[in-house]
C-alpha cells in the first residue's frame, strides 16, 4: 500500500518512514505543503500522514484543497499542538484521525491500519482472481478456504499484481510500486519476491496463478492453470 508522508522535521520523517515501510507501506515524502498538494493530487494513495507546521502551505490547507479536488484518501494529520481548537479545525476540514507529537509509533501505525482498512468511500471490500481473495481492511489473502500467511512485503506484491489483474507488470512498475521509486538495490528482488509468492499462493494449492512474461514482467492470473496440466 502507498502513503504520502508530508513532514518538515526530517529526523521524524526519516524514523517514522522507517517504520513504515517495516510495516508495508511503501512511502513518498516530502517536506513541502505544496509538493504534498502536488503528490496528493496527482498520486493514488491508500493514506495520508500530513503534518500542520509546514513550509509554503500550513497542512490546513494542503488538507482543505485535496478534500477540494476530490481526493479521499485517508488523512491522518500530525502537530505538535494539543489544543481542541486545532483538533476540531483538522476534523472540520476533513481530516480521518490526529495525532499530537510526541507520539508513539506503534499507535501511529495502528491507527493508520484501521484507517486503511476503512479505506476512502470507493474502495472496494475485497480483491479476488482464480478463487484467491485479498481482504485490505483485515490484510488477509485465502484460497480455497484457507488463509495464507505473508510478510508485509509480500503481502504489498500481492495486492498491487490483484489490482493489476491480467496486467503484465514490468519489474520497473513493480519496484515503484512496491518498494520504494528510489529502490538502491537491484532488480532482481523481485524475481526473488515472485518465487516467494508463488510457494506460497501457488505451490500448495497445485495452481499456477503468478506468470512470468519473458522479458517483460509478471502478470497475475484470474484462471490459474493447475500444476501438471
Amino acid at each position: 500500500m502507498r502513503l504520502l508522508l508530508v513532514e518538515d522535521e526530517r529526523s521524524l520523517a526519516a524514523a517514522l518512514g522507517d517504520a513504515l515501510r517495516d510495516d508495508g507501506w511503501v512511502v513518498d515524502h516530502t517536506v513541502d505543503g505544496r509538493e504534498g498538494l502536488r503528490l496528493g493530487l496527482h498520486g493514488q494513495y491508500d493514506a495520508i500522514v500530513l503534518d500542520i507546521m509546514l513550509a509554503s502551505m500550513n497542512g490546513y490547507d494542503v488538507l482543505k484543497n485535496l478534500r477540494a479536488g476530490k481526493v479521499w484518501a485517508p488523512v491522518l494529520m500530525l502537530t505538535a499542538k494539543d489544543g481542541d481548537y486545532d483538533q476540531t479545525d483538522a476534523v472540520d476540514l476533513g481530516a480521518d484521525d490526529y495525532v499530537t507529537k510526541p507520539f508513539s509509533t506503534p499507535v501511529l501505525l495502528a491507527r493508520l491500519q484501521a484507517l486503511a482498512r476503512r479505506g476512502a468511500p470507493e474502495r472496494p471490500a475485497a480483491l479476488s482472481a482464480g478463487g484467491l481473495s485479498l481482504d485490505p481492511r483485515t490484510r488477509t489473502v485465502v484460497r480455497e478456504g484457507r488463509e495464507i500467511q505473508l510478510t508485509a512485503r509480500e503481502y504489498a506484491l500481492l495486492h498491487h499484481l490483484m489490482r493489476k489483474v491480467r496486467q503484465v507488470q514490468s519489474k520497473a512498475e513493480i519496484l515503484e510500486n512496491v518498494w520504494d521509486s528510489d529502490y538502491p538495490g537491484a532488480d532482481n528482488v523481485v524475481e526473488v519476491y515472485i518465487g516467494y509468492l508463488r510457494r506460497k499462493i501457488d505451490a500448495p494449492f497445485r495452481t499456477r496463478s503468478l506468470e512470468t512474461g519473458r522479458g517483460l514482467g509478471y502478470r497475475l492470473n484470474p484462471v490459474p492453470q493447475r500444476s501438471g496440466s
